[in-house]
């Protein structure tokens, strides 16, 4: 598994949070910017400027985001 910036994991950490949110009130415009935020801090990383994610390091980022636990003993398994 790749080791990923702590910023990076914990903003898509919070993206899953917000998305699982927003599935459970739709509509809520607050939900809908906070993910858009995170969406564009997730994407435009600077971890990601010298190499484009492909769909595994993108799965794998998305995977870490959706476990439970503190994300600094996910990162460095």
């Amino acid at each position: 598994m790749r080791t990923f910036p702590d910023d990076l994991a914990q903003a898509q950490k919070e993206w899953s949070a917000t998305y699982r949110q927003l599935a459970g009130h739709p509509g809520r415009t607050d939900l809908r910017r906070r993910l858009y935020r995170l969406s564009t801090q997730t994407f435009f990383h600077p971890y990601w400027q010298c190499r484009r994610p492909g769909p595994a390091a993108w799965w794998e980022l998305r995977e870490l985001g959706r476990a439970d636990g503190p994300v600094n003993e996910r990162l460095h398994r």
